[in-house]
């Protein structure tokens, strides 16, 4: 295949990638896929703390982010997590459910990695590893030119799977967006999602010595609102339920902290004013959360004292706190920790049944290069699952 044809050439070798030359050269296609990386699939590995979270049973439209929320709907109807856990099952590989639909591997995320290969191998799928692409052009006859270490690879069809900006360490980089303008897409503004956020000044101060604190909380933003851990970083906050809303957090906008989810916390207050009015507030919340958690709270958000001596206004005043914790973010870690990229290849370019470019015939875009951002459990990698099916089926 050097200085060859191919029928198809897929750019990017991760779960869209991988995915879209399997299910493409089953149909009898030629497929070569050139990954950057010096192993394909490395997000795969190092995913779901290594057992790879590699899909959510309640997949739905409403668990993404885009300025199109319509355009992912016909994949993911058309390839469900049924689809691929069937696969999984096939493979025997052995699973488990977390919880709120997560399904994980019980052994190792190099498993899946294991599985997409098998299935690319078995329909002759080539992958090219250290392959940089240095050009790529549209020739006489729409057929598109790629130059790699491979020499030139002409293809009658070329799929971008290249991914976002997230963990550069892991290889991203921005060479989807830039061959996306190049052939006249429009890319909408990028910024790390699913990522730890950082505190500064007297937030970050008042939390000083509590790295690796974690407590159940909701956390709310622009009208999103996710319950689930929180925990306390040396730089600021993390756990799911910061992660999730931090797709939806910018610099200057309003974070709500709800530190007693489930509960109301000026019932809760007044209960413990009637039923233990001699015991400090300290003391009563280290019931409710961690003890180091709660005596820091009291040192400087809730002084604390007997419950019998707060006031009705006092109480009120102490709820509004616990329910509205008035902690302010300053930043995020950045694309170094996020685990996806929000933003991306404009999906108003793009077929949302084939996934090809509406400037360039035989164009594909696929995955997290484009505009469409799954919460935190599963579902980009369901994304990642289903865009790539419905472009290699459309091929």
């Amino acid at each position: 295949m050097r200085n060859g044809h191919v029928d198809v050439a897929v750019i990017g070798g991760g779960a869209a990638g991988l995915m879209c030359a399997q299910v493409a050269a089953a149909r009898g296609l030629k497929v070569l896929v050139l990954e950057r990386a010096n192993r394909v699939g490395k997000k795969i590995l190092m995913s779901g703390g290594g057992r790879c979270n590699f899909t959510n049973t309640g997949t739905g439209p409403d668990n993404y982010l885009s300025a199109n929320p319509h355009f992912c709907k016909s994949a993911l109807a058309r390839y469900t997590p049924w689809h691929f856990l069937e696969l999984v099952e096939r493979h025997r590989i052995a699973w488990h459910e977390k919880e709120l639909g997560q399904l994980f591997c019980d052994e190792s995320s190099k498993l899946i990695v294991r599985m997409l290969l098998d299935e690319c191998q078995q329909v002759g799928v080539r992958i090219e590893t250290g392959c940089d692409i240095t050009a790529v052009d549209v020739g006489d006859g729409g057929r598109f030119h790629i130059d790699s270490r491979l020499g030139r690879t002409t293809a009658g069809r070329l799929v971008v799977a290249s991914g976002g900006l997230s963990i550069p360490s892991m290889g991203a980089s921005g060479f989807g967006y830039e061959l996306a303008r190049r052939f006249g897409h429009e890319v909408l503004p990028t910024r790390a999602g699913l990522v730890p956020l950082t505190l500064s000044g007297r937030h970050q101060q008042r939390l000083e010595g509590l790295s690796g604190v974690s407590l159940p909380v909701q956390a709310s933003c622009n009208g999103a609102s996710f319950r689930n851990a929180m925990l306390v970083t040396h730089r600021g906050i993390s756990g799911p339920a910061i992660l999730q809303i931090s797709s939806y957090w910018q610099p200057g906008d309003a974070l709500g902290i709800d530190l007693l989810p489930g509960e109301d916390a000026l019932e809760l207050l007044q209960r413990w004013q009637r039923e233990r009015a001699d015991a400090e507030l300290k003391t009563l919340l280290s019931e409710a959360m961690p003890r180091r958690f709660a005596q820091r709270l009291c040192e400087h958000w809730l002084p604390s004292r007997p419950m019998k001596q707060y006031t009705p206004p006092q109480l009120r005043q102490m709820a509004g706190t616990l329910s509205a914790w008035p902690l302010v973010a300053s930043g995020t870690e950045g694309y170094r920790t996020a685990e996806v990229t929000l933003g991306g290849v404009d999906t108003d370019g793009v077929s949302s049944s084939t996934f090809e470019s509406r400037h360039v015939p035989g164009l594909h875009f696929i995955g997290e290069v484009l505009e469409v951002t799954g919460w935190l459990g599963g579902y980009n990698f369901q994304w990642a699952w289903a865009s790539g099916h419905a472009a290699g089926q459309a091929v």
